[in-house]
């Protein structure tokens, strides 16, 4: 070691003294090492940093790591804490005799094996030593070398070990033994949480389901009973595959177990309860919320997987053309009113109305919301959890926020007559109200709202615009393909000769990145009825659907197919997904 660390940073990246002197004073009031806090205040990034501890320690660098650990099972012998607190991983890289000059970052490693692998260690902090002696001796590894790689790097190099590490879904099934008491005994010593480290096979098989269907990007797990079997299945893009199909006898024990997670009651059986729990699984946090109901050849269960970890969208993330992105831009910045979002259930309506608050909220704005369930914290706002146990609804809810001097409110749902008269009478005195109606199209909220027993004068004159939207799968960049469609196929979505010019339709190819679906996340498809005095008028004389929605036509608005038609004419989705989204 010939220079130090403040030396280096001086003259390779031109640091000055007196931000020396700013780290040195946080060192001392907060603790932690230079190198941290320097990067932690932005005045030099982590890879620069680990430049400077490959010069001072005589380390090599390596910017990204060559992981292909096959053959070197680590992870039964080393817990994974261990690994994250101390930020290293260890691996296997096979030596390429036939190069001549090893990269710049790459080390340059003479001692290795016959076979010419090398075992390697990458730290984040070179200083961590007694944690790096403790690994080589768990390991019993002779001839390590030691390299320096970025921290985010090394977390997901774990990740992926302890991932591929885990028995497979079958392997699980069959080494389970087939006595239900024994089972049963195991899940209720292993109780409350998912617990990485344990023997039982059945709280191994949940963990591989979870995990499993994290990794796919899944919404949903299904466990279904039938007479001789039972299924898993879980919804990616709104589609459901098959996962596993063990053995019916396992499906007391799994059942019992994912209820044991869920705080509820194992021994009640005939009737539906609810419940939920949260995971960690990798650097991905998941509310799991679970649901049971009796069949008739025992407990159906679902867990809708929920990521917290996922940074909430924006407006521009949802799929909007760019017409109706501003016409959306519009609306929410109006006083007062009502704005509506329908669709069925699982079309993303709570995500929009999340990506409308973001774009609105702001220092001098009171946000409040009532929901069931609160889906994402948003900082600065005030949300509320429904609670029908204590007779928390959404109308008591309403009434209470009413008095808490709002501008914005969002409703999760309008489900009865109470709660939207109050959503009315708000947007009538002054607020910008929220909420969501399951309908199938823009024109039907109105019909809903007076089924509901809303007079039709008052939602003429506190509904400002209703927004239909559904979501369809957008086709996966890597694997998509070109075609021309057929007449017929053409014809049955709307499209014209001339639409065709300039344009360029695909297909779903499938590879293994989107699981050989062809298809890979989801966008909106919408259609926003603005309530103009005309449309205002006709729901005064009539609340039919159908006329309410020709009227709204004549006056520009683009039906959910017409705004399916443009992401097809892009490329962005396929004929049949727009026709399976919005059948008539």
């Amino acid at each position: 070691m010939t220079k130090g660390l403040i030396q280096i940073l001086q003259e390779d990246f031109g640091l000055s003294d007196d931000q020396f002197k700013e780290a040195a004073k946080i060192k001392s009031e907060k603790g932690g090492s230079t190198g941290e806090i320097l990067v932690s205040k932005k005045i030099i990034s982590e890879k620069q940093l680990l430049e400077t501890f490959s010069k001072q320690y005589d380390i090599p660098f390596w910017p990204e790591l060559p992981f292909n650990n096959t053959g070197f099972d680590f992870t039964r012998h080393v817990p994974i804490q261990f690994l994250k607190k101390y930020v290293m991983v260890p691996f296997k890289t096979t030596g390429d005799k036939k190069e001549k000059t090893p990269a710049e970052h790459e080390p340059r490693m003479e001692p290795e094996n016959s076979d010419g692998t090398k075992y390697v260690i990458a730290l984040n902090d070179p200083t961590r030593f007694q944690a790096m002696d403790d690994l080589i001796r768990i390991l019993t590894l002779d001839d390590v070398h030691i390299v320096l790689a970025a921290k985010d790097t090394i977390l997901s190099a774990i990740n992926i070990s302890y991932d591929f590490s885990r028995d497979s879904a079958e392997q699980l099934v069959q080494t389970m033994e087939e006595n239900g008491d024994t089972i049963i005994d195991e899940i209720e010593e292993t109780a409350d949480l998912l617990d990485d480290t344990s023997d039982a096979p059945i709280i191994k098989l949940v963990n591989h389901i979870i995990s499993q269907s994290t990794k796919a990007r899944a919404s949903d797990i299904h466990i279904e009973p039938f007479q001789d079997s039972f299924k898993v299945r879980y919804r990616v893009d709104g589609i459901l595959y098959d996962l596993l199909a063990p053995p019916k006898w396992i499906q007391p024990a799994l059942t019992s177990r994912i209820k044991v997670m869920a705080k509820m009651n194992i021994a009640e059986k005939r009737l539906p309860q609810d419940g939920r729990f949260d995971v960690k699984i990798g650097d991905q946090d998941i509310d799991v919320r679970v649901s049971t109901i009796p069949t008739s050849f025992g407990e159906r269960v679902v867990l809708r997987l929920l990521n917290k970890s996922g940074s909430l969208l924006t407006l521009s993330d949802l799929g909007f053309v760019p017409e109706k992105l501003e016409q959306i831009k519009e609306l929410v910045r109006t006083p007062h009113g009502i704005i509506l979002v329908t669709g069925p259930t699982g079309s993303g309506k709570t995500t929009t109305l999340y990506a409308i608050l973001t774009s609105i909220h702001k220092p001098d704005i009171n946000i409040i919301t009532v929901e069931d369930p609160i889906e994402y914290q948003i900082k600065g706002i005030s949300q509320i959890q429904v609670n029908p146990k204590i007779d928390l609804t959404f109308a008591r809810g309403l009434r209470s926020i009413v008095r808490q001097d709002p501008d914005v409110i969002l409703i999760g749902e309008i489900r009865d007559r109470e709660t939207a008269e109050i959503a009315v009478q708000s947007a009538l005195t002054g607020h910008l109200v929220f909420s969501t109606l399951h309908t199938n199209d823009s024109a039907s909220a109105i019909t809903r709202l007076v089924d509901i027993g809303v007079e039709p004068f008052l939602i003429s004159s506190s509904v400002i615009s209703v927004m239909a939207q559904r979501l369809a799968r957008v086709l996966c960049s890597d694997c998509k393909k070109p075609y021309s469609p057929d007449e017929l196929a053409l014809r049955s979505i709307g499209i014209t000769p001339d639409q065709l010019k300039n344009s360029h339709i695909c297909r779903a190819a499938g590879c293994e990145n989107c699981f050989n679906t062809g298809y890979k996340g989801r966008a909106g498809i919408f259609e926003i009825m603005i309530m103009e005095d005309n449309l205002k008028s006709l729901i005064l004389k009539t609340y039919d659907s159908n006329i309410i929605k020709k009227e709204a036509i004549k006056r520009n608005m683009g039906s959910l197919r017409q705004d399916g038609v443009k992401k097809i004419l892009t490329g962005t989705t396929t004929i049949e997904e727009i026709i399976r989204v919005t059948q008539r």
